[in-house]
């Protein structure tokens, strides 16, 4: 208990690193508790606050994750159907939002003892900050970029609202399930479906703790590996550049650990350091990753503006891989820089074409770089 409260604390001086320690060491029981305690303790401290000790709780698990759950699948996030996604990210992060309210709020504790005129100030402070921790939940849980991130939080108003005016309806059926009879009802019946919305949280904790325990040892890369997709997927990727030189520094013949450095280092604009990794991917294999190297070789080309370069490479991995919108798209831009219009549209047509097409489990990862081509091929008529 002590450790778990000592990374709440931990979300006010390093929030993101805190964020995913929770993830990996949290207890959704502990969150639970601080939420349902601090509800209390506000309800019975600032006059006028109607707050009753159960409530912030039972809109988080029941409204507020199931609805960023659900917004996350509308902007691009979901690797599976909603119920995979739910059962695996559900607990996860009710743990970590729920560990973002308690300490978002917890200082307003302290402002209606000591100042309460400062109270309605400090609300708007308390959940602009909530609001930024809630973000980092997002982004070390379901693993997204800044801005899908940003665009879920910024949604995630609307699962509170359709609330907030079902209210009276919830609030009656819920006094008819808070009865003796239903709740038997629901533990005896729904204990195996309740008792699996931890596993999601078990199982990511389980496997990080088996990963940490064969880092230590020394001569095992592929740990490290592993370790780093963790911290890349997180987006802490200064721990996920450490996790990957450590596993070149045991192999140097990792070509994995070098394709996400140079991934890692095309996304930082470092350029130079990008393509002395790709290159090493393609001493060791030009065809690794189904041929994936040739694309990013062919994107880092595109930046540095080396068109006839990027062609190249492109042109041999589009051959390779026909239906990769990401590569077709690469591709066209090639062609537009080097002043072939025509072929560059034809490029941008067909990276729509393969992004409409994609697997179900592909189509919304395919389909950013789809609406891109679209756009470029607009321009291009």
């Amino acid at each position: 208990m002590i450790a778990d409260a000592k990374l709440v604390a931990r979300l006010y001086t390093q929030p993101a690193s805190a964020m995913s320690d929770i993830l990996d060491r949290g207890s959704l029981v502990f969150a639970s508790v601080s939420v349902i305690v601090l509800s209390w303790l506000l309800g019975h401290t600032i006059r006028g606050l109607l707050l009753s000790f159960y409530s912030p709780l039972l809109i988080l698990a029941a409204i507020y994750v199931p609805g960023v759950l659900v917004i996350s699948g509308f902007a691009g996030r979901f690797a599976g159907g909603f119920g995979s996604v739910f059962q695996r990210d559900y607990a996860p992060l009710l743990t970590c939002i729920a560990s973002a309210w308690t300490a978002a709020n917890l200082p307003l504790l302290v402002i209606g003892w000591f100042w309460p005129r400062f109270f309605v100030y400090a609300i708007i402070i308390a959940y602009l900050y909530c609001a930024i921790l809630i973000f980092l939940a997002v982004r070390t849980v379901l693993g997204t970029g800044n801005a899908a991130a940003a665009v879920i939080v910024c949604l995630s108003w609307i699962p509170l609202a359709a609330a907030y005016y079902f209210w009276g309806p919830i609030q009656y059926v819920l006094s008819w399930l808070a009865s003796p009879f239903f709740l038997f009802f629901i533990f005896y019946y729904l204990r195996g479906e309740l008792g699996s919305l931890g596993d999601g949280l078990r199982s990511r904790q389980s496997f990080r703790r088996n990963l940490e325990a064969a880092a230590v040892n020394p001569h095992d890369g592929e740990v490290q590996y592993q370790l780093g997709l963790i911290y890349q997927q997180r987006r802490q990727l200064t721990e996920a550049i450490r996790r990957f030189q450590n596993a070149v520094a045991i192999d140097p013949s990792h070509t994995d650990a070098h394709f996400q450095l140079g991934r890692i280092a095309l996304a930082q604009r470092r350029l130079g350091d990008a393509l002395g990794f790709f290159q090493t991917v393609v001493n060791q294999d030009e065809r690794h990753n189904q041929s994936e190297i040739l694309r990013e070789l062919g994107a880092l080309y595109v930046e540095a503006r080396q068109f006839e370069d990027a062609r190249h490479e492109l042109a041999e991995y589009v051959e390779r891989r026909p239906y990769d919108a990401e590569g077709l798209f690469h591709y066209g831009q090639a062609l537009e820089g080097l002043g072939q219009m025509k072929e560059a549209r034809e490029a941008y047509e067909r990276s729509s074409e393969a992004a409409a097409l994609a697997p179900s489990y592909l189509r919304r990862v395919a389909g950013r770089w789809g609406r891109l081509a679209r756009k470029q091929a607009l321009k291009l008529t």
